[in-house]
C-alpha cells in the first residue's frame, strides 16, 4: 500500500517555474514506476511524465518536453515535477500516481489527490 500526498501548486505567470514534489509513505515507494498527470476542466486526465524506479530512465509528454522534469528521491520517498516556462494551457490539477510507469493511466495502482496548477497569461 502507497499513500501518495501532492504539494507545490499554485497560481504562477506565463514564464514562471513551480516545483510540485508527492510524499509517498510506505516501505515500497522505491519498488514503484512513478508518474504525473494532468487533468484540466472538462477535459480527460492526461499523461505528463514519468520515472523509472531507480530514476534511470524518464518519459515526457510532447507538449511538456523540455519544459518539465520529473525527478526522485528514494531516500525521501518523494518525487519532483520541476515545470519551467509554464503556459495557460498548463493549468490543471496536478496528480502524481504509483505504478507502472508508462503512458497508460490504468497501470498506475495509486493516486495522490492532486494540487491545483493556475497559469495566468
Amino acid at each position: 500500500q502507497v499513500q501518495l500526498v501532492e504539494s507545490g501548486g499554485g497560481l504562477v505567470q506565463a514564464g514562471g517555474s513551480l516545483r510540485l514534489s508527492c510524499a509517498a509513505s510506505g516501505r515500497t515507494f522505491s519498488s514503484y514506476a512513478m508518474g504525473w498527470f494532468r487533468q484540466a476542466p472538462g477535459k480527460e486526465r492526461e499523461f505528463v511524465a514519468a520515472i523509472s524506479w531507480s530514476g534511470g530512465s524518464t518519459y515526457y509528454a510532447d507538449s511538456v518536453k523540455g519544459r518539465f522534469t520529473i525527478s526522485r528521491d528514494n531516500a525521501k520517498n518523494t518525487v519532483y515535477l520541476q515545470m519551467n516556462s509554464l503556459k495557460p494551457e498548463d493549468t490543471a490539477v496536478y496528480y502524481c500516481a504509483a505504478g507502472g510507469g508508462s503512458m497508460r493511466i490504468y497501470e498506475y495502482d495509486y493516486w495522490g489527490q492532486g494540487t491545483q496548477v493556475t497559469v495566468s497569461s
